[in-house]
């Protein structure tokens, strides 16, 4: 086992504070790959109040308004508020070119990539369940299932010995809209289908009785700051870096996706039931540090994933088709478990 029997993952809606900075984040990526693929990209962006910063480094052939793709993405989440938007974005450093330009890591680090058999997603069940609340809370807001819903959200499902032992659903609402109604309608239109038979469960929704400020104005937001959202739940190890707004050559979002596809590839063709894939780099070296893998039972499978699987950079890029306009998709909800996603492939 790679995590105990008690364990709790979470998960936030696309409204969420960090989340809408994921999103403008790999928005601006996509823009860039869309009409150079092979930019590069390093973009941050931060929220607080009425205030937008995007921040970062790029070098690319592209022509891109980042303050235009900022204020799309907030008004398509849902958010009518305006928003005070300041850009600043430069010319990626030559210094980090002279290894990446060839074929080295954009950067050292340590990613890690997870894979069970135990759901079609080949992830823990939990992990899939509360992306499905919080995936849900969105599409229940924007089908206008439920008027009362704004953007804003979060759940949470604690698993003790393998059975679901708590479900939290936290929605930001409107102000007309009483306590009972929210948990009555959510448990009934959400929580219900989502989880099946809720006997023996507990159901906390909208724990403090109230969550009508969100967004921007009632927390601030970063770029990255949801790792574990969007991973493993924080079940498994993290090495650190975020994914959103980095181009591929950026080992922490191309790394961590090839340790998913080798470790679901393992998984899928049954050499384990669980698998743990990790990876190292240093900056500017082609060649990984490390390459580690171990099944469920503690089995070592390194020398079969390195006879078998190229984790150099740029043979990562070309293996998993990264030179596009895919990230945006990947900001909210988690990065794996998705089919369309190339590391998701078997």
């Amino acid at each position: 086992m790679f995590y105990s029997k008690t364990y709790t993952v979470e998960s936030v809606t696309n409204g969420h504070p960090d989340k809408i900075c994921d999103q403008v984040s790999d928005a601006i990526l996509d823009e860039c790959l869309s009409q150079d693929p092979k930019s590069r990209v390093a973009i941050e962006s931060f929220g607080s109040h009425g205030l937008f910063v995007i921040g970062g480094e790029v070098t690319t052939k592209a022509k891109f308004d980042a303050e235009k793709i900022a204020r799309k993405i907030y008004k398509q989440i849902g958010y009518t508020d305006e928003l005070k938007v300041v850009t600043n974005i430069i010319k990626q450093s030559p210094d980090i070119a002279l290894g990446v330009d060839t074929g080295g890591a954009g950067d050292q680090g340590i990613m890690y990539g997870y894979a069970t058999n135990e759901t079609k997603e080949y992830l823990p069940k939990a992990v899939v369940l509360v992306h499905k609340l919080t995936s849900g809370l969105e599409k229940l807001r924007k089908e206008k299932k439920i008027k009362w819903l704004k953007p804003d959200g979060k759940s949470q499902i604690t698993m003790k010995n393998g059975k679901i032992d708590t479900v939290l659903v936290s929605c930001q609402h409107n102000k007309t809209v009483t306590h009972e109604e929210i948990e009555k309608t959510l448990i009934q239109k959400l929580i219900k289908p989502v989880i099946g038979n809720l006997k023996g469960i507990k159901v906390l929704v909208n724990p403090t009785g109230r969550f009508e400020v969100g967004g921007f104005v009632a927390d601030t937001g970063l770029t990255g700051r949801k790792l574990m959202v969007d991973t493993y739940g924080g079940m498994l190890p993290h090495g650190g870096g975020c994914f959103s707004g980095k181009d591929p050559t950026k080992v922490d979002r191309s790394g961590a996706y090839m340790c998913r596809y080798v470790a679901k590839n393992i998984v899928a063709k049954g050499l384990a039931k669980k698998c743990l894939v990790s990876v190292s780099y240093a900056i500017g070296k082609e060649e990984p540090l490390m390459v580690e893998a171990f099944d469920e039972k503690g089995k070592n499978l390194s020398a079969f994933v390195k006879k078998n699987f190229d984790f150099r950079p740029l043979s990562i890029i070309e293996k998993l088709n990264l030179r596009r306009p895919i990230y945006f998709k990947t900001a909210s909800y988690g990065h794996f478990g998705k089919e369309e996603f190339p590391w998701e492939k078997v």
